[in-house]
């Protein structure tokens, strides 16, 4: 198959971004967001039509993160399934999940709407289906449909026709959507820019504290600030929460194919133990189609690669591919209990989290947007208790709660006992990253293409766990709560504030 093999997500490859000034110096405000993408941004949207003055404070470009590496899907159901909601907690539980999920959506298309963002939204039909290879998973599939209609939603079992599957069962709800992520939210930014409302690229945070006032720490200056909201995924530094929720990694890719597009719609092909989640897209370049899926905990997999190899069998398998055109990967945090953390942080007071959010982020950013910002501003929310960061969930967090947290550990322990894939800088081949011991340093190796080392600890700088290579990506990933760090030694994602340590003086063979 030809293939371009570029490895960038859709989005940033064909959207104009706007830029926006670094902070220069100390500023206050009411409200200090870390982070603009899809959540930070609903949440400065909010804040500032009701009166906050608000400095949103990213590290790269606005949307650049988790937002920008989406598929661009919204809808109301989760990925681990609405009917885990009613198991685990109650009806009334999954009703919410369902009618803030659906509220979430309006909420996009009306700021769509509001400053005429182009950013081809439009509504579709969500698909949950299985086909005759995976006929073993139709109970998954008709428990969700139960689960969606118990829940409010307008859900049938209809199979369309002309559906590009044979279907077996099927789940099919109408009124949910697509969007371009990446310029929704540069869209979003630019409409709500002002003086009262700063946006500052390129500006890394690297400390918080929680107060009265909170202050907020970059390479900068320091923004001091009544609140904080931590709108970067997995909150910066350590919180509670890193023990309650499942780092994993994700992996997409964007093809032509030879035939006519799919009609509109986010198809879930359930399969054994996952989905595969795909949908078309087109713009000025032409006609996509985008597939997501072979999820596995952040820093497990030891050939990284393999996952976008069985993502293109799977496309090849049931589409008529000409050419791969963009490739990526995308993180995502599941939490024990199945339900994000939005709200006020456990043992603070003025510090606000959205995380826990799996692979539904961009609804769940918009979501969090509402709610936060009503609580910030005094106003009841009827979500706040479902989604409260401080809830006690022992009978639905319990089973993942200990298996996460002794893997955790296992992981210290294991890591450090039996350290090191190699025993020579030398034996380290082209495009291989290897962790090794000198003169009683943990280092991480990786020799690029050119021949170059590149050498850096290989202790995690969020809770100092030993960091392992991704081949597919070209990072050092975290295991334990999913850090990750470009070979450099720079973060590039997750809890962790600070880079990776550069090593003492040593002979790089």
């Amino acid at each position: 198959m030809a293939a371009d093999h570029i490895t960038q997500a859709l989005w940033s490859a064909t959207t104009t971004f706007k830029t926006y000034p670094q902070l220069s110096g100390d500023i206050e405000v009411d409200v200090a967001i870390v982070g603009a993408g899809i959540t930070g941004l609903s949440t400065a949207y909010n804040l500032a039509k009701a009166g906050k003055r608000v400095a949103v404070l990213e590290a790269l470009k606005v949307g650049s993160g988790t937002t920008g590496s989406s598929t661009g899907n919204l809808y109301a159901p989760i990925d681990e399934r609405l009917h885990s909601i009613e198991s685990k907690h109650n009806e009334e539980a999954m009703r919410t999940v369902a009618n803030s999920r659906s509220a979430a959506i309006d909420f996009i298309e009306q700021r769509v709407q509001e400053f005429s963002i182009d950013c081809e939204f439009v509504r579709v039909p969500w698909y949950l289906f299985t086909t005759p290879e995976t006929s073993s998973q139709n109970k998954q599939v008709e428990k969700e449909l139960e689960a969606a209609k118990k829940a409010g939603l307008p859900a049938t079992g209809e199979v369309p026709a002309g559906f590009p599957y044979q279907v077996e069962a099927m789940a099919n709800i109408a009124h949910q959507a697509q969007f371009n992520p990446l310029k929704y939210v540069q869209g979003l930014a630019a409409a709500i820019e002002s003086d009262t409302c700063r946006i500052y690229e390129g500006t890394k945070v690297m400390d918080v504290e929680d107060g009265e006032p909170c202050i907020v720490k970059t390479q900068q200056g320091t923004v001091t600030a009544r609140q904080v909201v931590m709108a970067t995924h997995s909150p910066k530094g350590i919180y509670m929460v890193h023990t309650e929720m499942e780092p994993h990694r994700e992996y997409a890719m964007a093809v032509r194919l030879k035939g006519d597009p799919l009609a509109g719609g986010v198809y879930w092909h359930q399969m054994q133990s996952q989905q595969h989640s795909v949908r078309p897209y087109s713009n000025e370049q032409g006609n996509f189609l985008l597939v997501l899926g072979e999820p596995h905990k952040v820093g497990h997999k030891e050939h990284n690669e393999e996952s976008f190899l069985k993502i293109e069998e799977y496309m090849t398998k049931h589409f008529d591919v000409d050419h791969i055109v963009y490739k990526w990967a995308a993180q995502n945090y599941k939490p024990d209990d199945n339900l994000p953390f939005i709200g006020t942080s456990p043992m603070q007071n003025n510090t606000y989290i959205a995380t826990g959010f799996a692979a539904d982020g961009l609804v769940w950013g918009a979501v969090s947007g509402m709610l936060i910002s009503d609580l910030i501003a005094g106003r009841e929310n009827k979500w706040a208790e479902t989604y409260d960061p401080k809830r006690f969930t022992p009978v639905a967090s319990a089973p993942k709660f200990i298996k996460e947290n002794v893997h955790v550990a296992t992981h210290l322990i294991k890591d450090y006992m039996f350290y090191g894939e190699t025993d020579q800088l030398k034996d380290i081949k082209a495009g291989e990253g290897k962790t090794i011991e000198i003169d009683d340093e943990k280092l991480a190796a990786y020799r690029d293409d050119t021949g170059q080392l590149h050498v850096v600890s290989s202790i995690c700088t969020h809770m100092g766990c030993v960091v392992h290579f991704n081949n597919a990506e070209k990072s050092w990933d975290c295991p334990c709560h999913g850090s990750r760090f470009s070979v450099e030694g720079e973060v590039l994602e997750g809890p962790a504030y600070h880079n990776l340590a550069k090593p003492n003086d040593i002979k790089k063979e």
